[in-house]
């Protein structure tokens, strides 16, 4: 009944990845960039000002139902999330900033995502159509073991993707899907091994990623998993019938998993309906089609590096078993995302979702590659992140030194007004995190038995490698950059300390959000309070400013700009006294 795999792996390739090491990785990936920084512009900064409004209401359970910021509700229909960072704004003790509390309980779910990732991807290898060839005298690696193995490259890989990085480390509803995906997809690959942990993960993740802003990929994620389900049932059924039925093709999934399938993805969608969720908002531009298909390929190509080409390899080599478990699901949980990438104003984001499906599909990579390709992947990394931390070290010298001056000046074309400052315990940091990555090269260019995860752990530990000097080195300049509290200080420094209401004409929900969160300003709408004081209004709308606004009430005040991004400056007005 089963067909022929494409893994050649012997006992000796499966030995298990350490796991201190391995926690050290994660630990490595997740810690940077938590304390010594404030909310980003500009998801991440809206979705902490739902976050924080919601902390702050005292309008009883329906607000929960219904998050705003200043009369406007969030472009992401998410409550979850924001249910997440509010409780956990309510339950910090009063001396813990509540943007640390909020990103300290959202590293939890990225920790979350890791270890649903890893048990997926071993279930999806305790397969038996997973398993590599059997030789003719023993030898090859046992069942446990390879599952294992592979389940190490695939967190590996999920490290190592670059689209993770950034959003990985935000407190945005895209986190928080991510993490419910990623669950959903664990709860179908081990319901055929385990009861109550995948049945519980299948509730969890089709729910919550319905509550997360994501309704209509939830829903199509989880039926395609019921489909499938049913599909592999009616294969068992046939051959059973048939007499071809192998009692060594392992557990498959029985008619409770089915029924269960189906349940969750019928509550599901009555919670679609039930709460009038926004559906798939198809957005496709007006442009050129050539073009958007280029964005788009550029996005897929870097977001998803060094993966994507371990993923198109593996539905190559196990192309005669694309229906199997291990293939079959982690596509689906890939196409899924892509499509909404394609077809929604949220690309990047909805790309996230597709990263543990890729990052299974390049683990299955692993044990039908040659020699000689490791070794090109394995060059290619030692050349490529060695080369970005040099740079980085460069170009951090150079800000802190004035030397070399190119490198100097191009700093300081990109952060305007930014004045470095040394801190030691960041170079300490950094520094060891070098030292690492260079033991990490020298093990790996030695001489050493085979691992079957070998191949991935440069990508990981380089990506790690540079997230770390970006949190350390240049989290300050990085801050200033995409922080609004420059912006937020100069507002302050214009209308004090104490003015009262402020008025506000046509700001974005990041600019309420950072006016309220950085400079404890108290924001009202002009076109419901005309008693303010002062008036902040967007430059887009002075067009009609003068048909919004009395001019001979107002005085012109400044234009306050963010010093990295003239695209977000800010009017201000002052009201004349009678």
């Amino acid at each position: 009944m089963n067909q022929p795999t494409p893994a050649i792996v012997a006992q000796n390739a499966v030995r298990r990845l350490p796991r201190i090491a391995l926690l050290l990785l994660c630990a490595a990936y997740l810690l940077p960039g938590l304390v010594g920084r404030g909310p980003w512009k500009s998801a991440d900064i809206t979705a902490f000002g739902y976050m924080a409004e919601l902390a702050r209401s005292t309008e009883g359970i329906a607000r929960w139902f219904d998050p705003m910021l200043l009369g406007l509700r969030p472009e992401t229909p998410a409550l979850i999330p924001y249910w997440i960072g509010a409780l956990a704004i309510k339950i910090a003790p009063s001396w813990l900033n509540p943007d640390l509390a909020v990103r300290i309980v959202f590293a939890f779910l990225l920790w979350g995502t890791f270890t649903a990732t890893w048990y997926a991807v071993y279930y999806l290898a305790r397969t038996a159509r997973a398993q590599p060839v059997a030789f003719a005298f023993g030898g090859e690696a046992r069942p446990t073991d390879y599952a294992r193995a592979i389940a190490d490259g695939g967190l590996l890989a999920l490290i190592a993707c670059l689209g993770l990085a950034q959003l990985g480390h935000e407190t945005t509803p895209a986190l928080a899907q991510l993490f419910f995906a990623s669950h959903l997809f664990y709860g179908v690959a081990a319901l055929p091994y385990r009861r109550a942990g995948p049945v519980t993960a299948l509730v969890v993740g089709t729910l919550g990623i319905t509550l997360s802003g994501a309704p209509t990929v939830g829903l199509a994620l989880a039926i395609g998993s019921a489909l499938y389900i049913a599909y592999e049932r009616r294969l068992a059924a046939r051959a059973q019938a048939d007499a071809l039925y192998d009692e060594d093709s392992g557990p498959g999934y029985t008619r409770g998993a089915l029924l269960t399938t189906v349940g969750v993805t019928v509550l599901a969608a009555v919670l679609v309906f039930g709460l009038k969720l926004p559906q798939w908002k198809i957005t496709m531009t007006g442009g050129s089609l050539l073009v958007d298909v280029r964005s788009q390929a550029k996005l897929l190509l870097w977001f998803t590096w060094p993966v994507w080409p371990l993923a198109l390899w593996t539905l190559w080599r196990w192309r005669r078993q694309l229906t199997a478990r291990h293939v079959a699901l982690p596509f689906w949980f890939a196409l899924v995302p892509l499509a909404a990438t394609w077809s929604t104003d949220f690309s990047d984001r909805s790309l996230l979702l597709a990263l543990p499906a890729f990052a299974t599909l390049a683990a299955f990579a692993l044990p039908t590659f040659r020699r000689s390709a490791s070794a090109l992947i394995d060059w290619f990394n030692v050349l490529f992140f060695s080369g970005l931390a040099v740079l980085g070290w460069v170009y951090w010298i150079a800000m802190q030194t004035g030397a070399p001056p190119k490198p100097a000046a191009s700093v300081a074309r990109l952060v305007p007004g930014f004045v470095p400052e040394f801190s030691p315990i960041a170079v300490v940091l950094a520094a060891a995190a070098t030292l690492a990555w260079c033991w990490l090269v020298r093990w790996r260019t030695g001489r050493h038995r085979a691992a079957l995860w070998k191949t991935l752990v440069l990508p990981a530990g380089g990506t790690a490698l540079c997230w770390m000097l970006l949190m350390t080195l240049w989290l300050p300049p990085i801050d200033y950059a995409r922080s609004y509290v420059p912006q937020v200080n100069a507002v302050v420094e214009r209308v004090g300390k104490q003015p009262g209401c402020i008025a506000e004409l046509a700001l974005s929900r990041a600019h309420i959000a950072a006016l309220r969160h950085h400079g404890q300003l108290d924001m009202k709408p002009l076109l419901l309070d005309n008693s303010c004081t002062w008036l902040l209004a967007s430059p887009e709308t002075i067009e009609r400013l003068h048909t919004i606004i009395p001019f001979d009430q107002w005085r012109f005040a400044g234009t306050l700009r963010r010093p990295s991004s003239p695209a977000d400056d800010l009017l201000l007005y002052q009201k004349i006294a009678p």
